[in-house]
């Protein structure tokens, strides 16, 4: 389904310091600050339901179509230098599962937002891969589900989608879902994907 507006404004996630703010995937033109008001409200919400001391860390909010594009057509160059015997529907069906295709990607519409959990000193905690790990660099380690990580990620995920989920936000199921940085989407799509 395409992307849309909707016609909820987006707003700059800084203002108010209500939420850790890591300027990793900072653009020139702070761009990647925004979500649409009602994903920030449910972040807002599912933060005021972890326990003392742990904080959600945003990354990552809205990319402009341009971006988006980018990042898709570079993972999708990735998967082809590695299976250069797929058809380019493999490769687009395999890219998916880690980047949303451009015309679909809800954070080009401001609807979804990469995080992670951090300490109270702002420190990522572990979630079982570095942050943006691609499912052929964390061996499958960077799905939600992962048999593959610690306990400790194990149970740091399970808080992190346990207070997203709560909070009316759901797992994108076809992303890879892991450490620190999650994807939610106002349209009950939430994406836990690879720390970093």
């Amino acid at each position: 389904m395409p992307v849309t507006e909707s016609g909820e404004r987006l707003v700059d996630v800084r203002l108010g310091g209500r939420l850790l703010v890591d300027t990793r995937k900072q653009d020139p033109a702070d761009a990647f600050a925004h979500l649409r008001e009602g994903v920030l409200e449910r972040l807002l919400t599912a933060q005021t339901m972890l326990p003392t001391g742990i904080r959600l860390l945003f990354v990552e909010g809205y990319r402009p179509p341009s971006l988006q594009r980018e990042y898709f057509e570079e993972y999708a160059g990735q998967l082809r230098a590695a299976h250069p015997g797929w058809s380019s529907q493999e490769i687009h069906s395999a890219a998916s599962r880690y980047v949303s295709p451009p015309g679909i990607a809800p954070h080009s519409a401001g609807a979804a937002v990469d995080l992670t959990l951090a300490d109270a000193d702002g420190n990522e905690l572990d979630l079982g891969t570095r942050m943006n790990a691609d499912p052929e660099e964390s061996v499958g380690a960077c799905y939600t589900h992962a048999p593959n990580i610690s306990e400790e990620a194990r149970a740091n995920r399970e808080l992190l989608g346990t207070v997203l989920t709560a909070a009316g936000l759901v797992n994108y199921p076809t992303e890879c879902a892991t450490r620190s940085r999650t994807n939610l989407s106002e349209d009950s799509q939430l994406k836990e994907v690879p720390d970093g």
